[in-house]
């Protein structure tokens, strides 16, 4: 009975450096999206920007509205519109996004069919494409990128002291005009 059990333990053990097989995942109720680095080496790679995200996988479809309240990547396909307004968003290699898109920040590395909104930055990454009108502050077009629409650049307004009242322009004194009686005595003044 001890020796049994041994056996199955020597046999199922693997170094620590060796990924899970998706058998042992199913068994232990672990899904594999949570794993990381289980990226082939044929897909180019991407970098996540910060912890807090979302991600929607190459094999994803969503059709309505997706509202987030953290950073999201969409590596899968969506149609609908997309809002992230404090957040950045990030449309992977794999990704096709047919929608109105409304975030802080973005980042194209697949394919982008609608009107973009940022109130920060968009990056549009070599192989990219994106169709669509753009609204944002600040554009980056790389290289080898394809895009076709319109640009409105948004120039963030400095904001105004409310304290300060705008200083009252000071009367100019203008020279008197020569039919003046004064300019008359002055005149014969000069004379001596």
């Amino acid at each position: 009975m001890w020796n049994r059990r041994k056996e199955e333990e020597q046999n199922t053990f693997k170094p620590a450096s060796a990924p899970p097989t998706s058998s042992e995942l199913a068994k232990e109720g672990i899904p594999m999206s949570t794993l990381p680095g289980r990226s082939s080496t044929n897909e180019p790679h991407f970098e996540a920007h910060r912890g807090g995200q979302a991600v929607l996988g190459k094999s994803v479809l969503v059709k309505g509205q997706i509202f987030s309240r953290e950073d999201l990547t969409i590596d899968g396909e969506v149609e609908g519109t997309v809002e992230l307004q404090e957040h950045r968003l990030t449309v992977g290699p794999n990704g096709k996004v047919n929608a109105s898109v409304k975030a802080r920040e973005i980042v194209v590395l697949g394919t982008i069919h609608g009107n973009v909104e940022t109130s920060d930055k968009i990056d549009i990454r070599k192989e990219a494409k994106l169709v669509g009108d753009i609204r944002t502050a600040r554009i980056v077009i790389e290289d080898g990128a394809y895009f076709k629409g319109n640009i409105d650049i948004v120039r963030a307004e400095a904001p105004r002291p409310a304290a300060q009242p705008a200083p009252k322009p000071q009367p100019v004194a203008s020279a008197p005009a020569a039919s003046s009686p004064a300019m008359a005595a002055g005149a014969g003044d000069h004379k001596r």
